[in-house]
């Protein structure tokens, strides 16, 4: 059916013998309507094969009822299980996702630019990095802002996070526990506000056992990185006994490029662990010792928080921190002793 037939409010009314404002209140829940006209237009409505427009309705009541979620194109390897359950958990708050990708920061303007011009009731931020300015720029148009998974420090902006710092510790007190001295951090990218508080997570639980200064080399989350900067660290540097990876992505990549290529055994030689706990990380070839990340959870808390947001805009804004779970796979092992 094309716009020019498209049946309207106005002739399901004149179908039923009521008026169009009678029709309207029998599709708005909570309204009160005798059960004869409700009867009367309902019927009328299916013969018609008379639909009402949720958004005509959504703006009456000045929302939209669409949540728009901004993701990075160079988006984690977990990012499809994130948006499923933020979706799942928008749509049971009776509101739609519009997904908008951004391939680079320099293209945060513009994507917000567009976000604005739909009305948007809110904003979950998936972004590797987002600017204060962009969360103050929402604030003037009076639509809330979730971010997941990163924080904005001395800002005034809800978040929800997994503890980067407790998951690190863990990964760390391991690798410590199997005798292991000789570390190198593969951290993700250096513009990603995950990767930096990963990084710091790392370094900081290194320190806390007197390991002052630990190489760092440089990826994007990706398994191709992963392999390129392993080799070239190798080519001009003695190898670690431990690598801590920003995530699983990037150690299942140091994994294969240690088998393949520097022809050492993963862990016998060298132990790898990982973070986020993506379903590849317990394959047979990998069983990675990694931190999972709650993302039902997180993702229902980032959701609740916004919604608490749109509903009273007063509420202070909150960070709130999850827990990871700790996965002991198979890609640990005590220190080699010629190592030590």
């Amino acid at each position: 059916m094309n716009k020019k037939n498209r049946v309207t409010s106005y002739d399901v009314a004149h179908a039923a013998g009521v008026s169009q404002s009678a029709v309207s209140r029998v599709y708005r829940p909570g309204v009160s309507v005798s059960k004869k006209t409700r009867e009367k237009v309902l019927k009328a409505a299916e013969e018609l094969g008379y639909k009402p427009n949720a958004i005509a309705r959504m703006l009456i009541n000045q929302s939209t009822g669409m949540i728009a979620v901004i993701i990075s194109s160079r988006a984690n390897v977990n990012f499809p299980e994130v948006l499923a359950q933020l979706n799942k958990h928008i749509a049971e708050k009776n509101k739609r996702v519009l997904l908008f990708t951004l391939d680079d920061a320099d293209q945060l303007e513009t994507v917000i630019e567009q976000i604005l011009a739909y009305q948007v009731d809110g904003v979950v931020a998936l972004t590797a990095h987002f600017e204060p300015d962009s969360v103050t720029q929402f604030a003037k148009h009076n639509i809330p802002v979730v971010l997941y998974n990163r924080e904005l420090p001395d800002h005034s902006v809800s978040s929800v996070c997994c503890n980067h710092d407790q998951g690190l510790r863990m990964l760390v007190d391991i690798l410590v526990n199997h005798h292991h001295q000789h570390f190198l951090i593969m951290a993700g990218p250096k513009d990603s506000d995950v990767a930096r508080a990963r990084l710091s997570g790392a370094r900081n639980a290194l320190l806390s056992h007197g390991f002052t200064d630990t190489n760092v080399v440089y990826g994007d989350y990706s398994y191709d990185s992963a392999r390129e900067c392993l080799s070239a660290y190798a080519e001009k540097n003695a190898l670690p006994t431990a690598i801590i990876c920003a995530n699983d992505t990037m150690a299942i990549g140091a994994i294969d490029e240690i088998r393949e290529n520097l022809n050492l055994r993963v862990p016998e030689d060298i132990s790898v662990v990982g973070f986020d706990g993506i379903s590849a990380s317990s394959w047979h070839s990998y069983q990675l010792t990694t931190v999972s990340q709650p993302t039902y959870f997180m993702t229902k808390a980032a959701v609740e928080t916004l919604v608490n947001l749109i509903e009273s805009p007063d509420i202070p804004p909150e960070t709130r921190y999850w827990p990871g779970k700790l996965i002991e796979g198979n890609s640990v092992a005590a220190a080699p002793r010629d190592n030590e």
